[in-house]
Protein backbone atom coordinates (compact mmCIF):
# COMPACT_ATOMS: atom_id res chain seq x y z
CA UNK A 1 0.00 0.00 0.00
CA UNK A 2 1.26 3.28 -0.71
CA UNK A 3 2.22 6.67 1.30
CA UNK A 4 0.28 9.62 0.23
CA UNK A 5 0.99 12.84 1.61
CA UNK A 6 -0.94 15.97 2.25
CA UNK A 7 -1.04 19.38 2.73
CA UNK A 8 -3.89 21.77 4.35
CA UNK A 9 -4.95 24.76 2.26
CA UNK A 10 -5.77 26.43 5.62
CA UNK A 11 -3.04 25.77 8.00
CA UNK A 12 -0.34 24.38 5.78
CA UNK A 13 0.21 20.79 8.12
CA UNK A 14 1.59 18.22 6.07
CA UNK A 15 1.35 14.83 6.65
CA UNK A 16 1.61 11.64 5.23
CA UNK A 17 -1.05 8.58 5.57
CA UNK A 18 -0.73 5.03 4.52
CA UNK A 19 -3.72 3.76 2.67
CA UNK A 20 -4.71 1.86 -0.44
CA UNK A 21 -4.82 2.68 -4.36
CA UNK A 22 -8.58 2.18 -4.41
CA UNK A 23 -8.90 4.86 -1.12
CA UNK A 24 -10.88 8.33 -1.67
CA UNK A 25 -8.13 10.94 -0.71
CA UNK A 26 -8.31 12.53 2.33
CA UNK A 27 -10.62 15.98 1.96
CA UNK A 28 -10.63 17.22 5.88
CA UNK A 29 -7.52 18.51 7.98
CA UNK A 30 -6.98 16.43 11.20
CA UNK A 31 -6.25 19.94 12.71
CA UNK A 32 -8.35 22.66 11.83
CA UNK A 33 -10.83 20.95 9.46
CA UNK A 34 -9.46 22.87 6.69
CA UNK A 35 -9.48 21.65 3.08
CA UNK A 36 -6.75 19.35 1.96
CA UNK A 37 -4.62 18.51 -0.79
CA UNK A 38 -2.71 15.54 -2.05
CA UNK A 39 0.70 16.23 -2.57
CA UNK A 40 2.93 14.83 -6.03
CA UNK A 41 5.96 13.08 -4.39
CA UNK A 42 8.87 10.93 -5.87
CA UNK A 43 8.00 8.03 -4.23
CA UNK A 44 10.12 5.08 -2.74
CA UNK A 45 12.31 3.08 -4.93
CA UNK A 46 12.28 -0.45 -5.60
CA UNK A 47 14.84 -2.36 -3.57
CA UNK A 48 16.40 -5.79 -5.08
CA UNK A 49 17.34 -7.90 -2.26
CA UNK A 50 18.45 -11.51 -2.06
CA UNK A 51 19.96 -13.76 -5.15
CA UNK A 52 18.46 -13.81 -8.55
CA UNK A 53 18.76 -9.94 -9.49
CA UNK A 54 22.61 -9.95 -10.46
CA UNK A 55 24.07 -11.30 -13.80
CA UNK A 56 26.53 -12.97 -11.93
CA UNK A 57 23.52 -15.13 -10.08
CA UNK A 58 22.67 -17.10 -13.40
CA UNK A 59 26.14 -18.22 -14.49
CA UNK A 60 26.49 -21.93 -14.43
CA UNK A 61 29.74 -22.49 -13.67
CA UNK A 62 30.21 -26.22 -16.06
CA UNK A 63 29.16 -23.95 -19.50
CA UNK A 64 31.98 -23.71 -22.17
CA UNK A 65 34.49 -20.82 -22.49
CA UNK A 66 34.93 -19.05 -25.43
CA UNK A 67 38.55 -18.79 -26.75
CA UNK A 68 40.38 -15.75 -26.89
CA UNK A 69 40.72 -15.95 -30.76
CA UNK A 70 37.90 -14.85 -32.63
CA UNK A 71 35.41 -17.50 -34.34
CA UNK A 72 36.80 -20.28 -32.45
CA UNK A 73 35.15 -22.09 -29.68
CA UNK A 74 36.39 -25.16 -26.93
CA UNK A 75 34.92 -27.86 -27.74
CA UNK A 76 32.51 -29.44 -25.47
CA UNK A 77 33.91 -32.78 -23.80
CA UNK A 78 31.35 -35.13 -25.65
CA UNK A 79 32.44 -33.97 -29.00
CA UNK A 80 34.28 -35.90 -31.49
CA UNK A 81 36.28 -34.06 -33.89
CA UNK A 82 35.59 -34.81 -37.18
CA UNK A 83 38.42 -36.24 -40.04
CA UNK A 84 40.27 -33.80 -42.24
CA UNK A 85 38.97 -33.74 -45.92
CA UNK A 86 40.79 -35.24 -48.16
CA UNK A 87 40.95 -34.48 -52.38
CA UNK A 88 42.75 -37.62 -53.07
CA UNK A 89 40.91 -40.81 -53.24
CA UNK A 90 42.82 -43.72 -51.75
CA UNK A 91 44.01 -46.18 -53.81
CA UNK A 92 44.12 -49.79 -53.48
CA UNK A 93 46.80 -51.72 -55.22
Amino acid sequence: MPTYEYECSKCKHAFEEFQKITDKPLVQCPKCGGRLRRLISGGAGLIFKGSGFYVTDYKKANLPQKSEEKGRTLQKSGDKPKPPATTEKSQES
